[in-house]
């Protein structure tokens, strides 16, 4: 179905539907389910799946793939188009679709629309989420292309100058790398101003926190610049105050890895712990609602709390 069998009906405004989903089966060799309306499954995503495991994708990217997935069938659902007989002009439709009307505005409550009669706003996807948004889609039909279970063409196909060629194919080494657009589709993403904070704020804020635990996990944050979930992630084998150094999880590759942190850090690591000396179990489960940091592991509760 195309905009020329369809008359003069733009797909970019298709009123999509929240169907079908994406189910977590708690199940490792298949964690995540993309089922369409009718609650049956989706063997072409299943499948997709079953080769980012072997390729040793993490959980967390088979959901984040599911979703992008589950936002381009439902898409499909809606203009009655089968997956693999998508053409150009569905994806063309489709990454206007996320940019013009995809996201709706959340509702806060029944405030607004009941009283005013108004309806809520409609906005697209940021830029982050439509270039994620293209990769996985283009990556699920090259995978079906490659194994002959897909259209004979990819509907997300590559930017026209780096078709036939890889990336960088003739950079000069005595240059900085430019960034070149892999996808036709794929949006240019804005260059992001790294955050930060005066030094003189920064103490003010440092000086607030309440426990040695917060002061703790700042100074842990700020020195070694891991993520939230990789930090939640060191124990007490983990901890090397003589070399400054904590191993973290690392959230892609899920291996371990060493990151130095500053010699505060572990003062008041250690501060911490003298002051919660017999007051938590050793033996505490990594779940405990306030572990001491680095004995069982932290829970995201005591983490966020910290900064609130």
């Amino acid at each position: 179905m195309t905009n020329a069998q369809s008359g003069a009906e733009d797909l970019a405004l298709t009123v999509v539907r929240k169907v079908g989903g994406l189910v977590d089966t708690g199940d490792r060799a298949e964690p995540f389910r993309l089922v369409d309306p009718t609650g049956c499954y989706v063997p072409s995503v299943a499948e997709y799946f079953r080769e980012l495991q072997a390729r040793g994708q993490s959980t967390a990217t088979l959901r984040s793939y599911g979703m992008d997935l589950l936002r381009w069938f439902r898409f499909c659902w809606a203009i009655d188009l089968v997956w693999d007989h998508a053409t150009r002009a569905e994806a063309r439709d489709f990454s206007r679709w996320l940019q013009i009307s995809g996201k709706p505005a959340r509702s806060r409550g029944n405030r607004g629309t009941a009283d005013t009669g108004t309806t809520p706003q409609i906005q697209g996807y940021s830029a982050s989420v439509r270039a994620h948004s293209e990769t996985v889609l283009r990556s699920f039909y090259e995978f079906h292309l490659e194994t002959g279970t897909g259209p004979i063409m990819n509907p997300f196909p590559l930017d026209r100058a780096r078709r036939g060629t890889r990336a960088h194919a003739h950079h000069n080494p005595m240059e900085p790398y430019r960034n070149e657009r892999s996808g036709q589709y794929r949006p240019r993403l804005p260059n992001r101003i790294p955050r930060s904070i005066p030094d003189g704020q920064f103490n003010e804020i440092f000086a607030l926190l309440p426990s040695h635990r917060d002061r703790a996990l700042v100074a842990f944050y700020v020195s070694t610049g891991a993520r939230a979930s990789e930090l939640l992630s060191v124990t007490r084998g983990g901890v090397d105050p003589a070399g400054q150094l904590i191993t973290v999880v690392r959230k892609g590759t899920r291996h371990h890895q060493q990151l130095p942190a500053s010699t505060d850090a572990f003062v008041w690591l250690r501060l911490y712990q003298a002051q919660m000396e017999g007051l938590i179990p050793t033996t505490a489960p990594t779940d405990w609602p306030c572990p001491r940091l680095v004995d069982t592991g932290l829970c995201g509760f005591s983490e966020d709390r910290v900064l609130v």
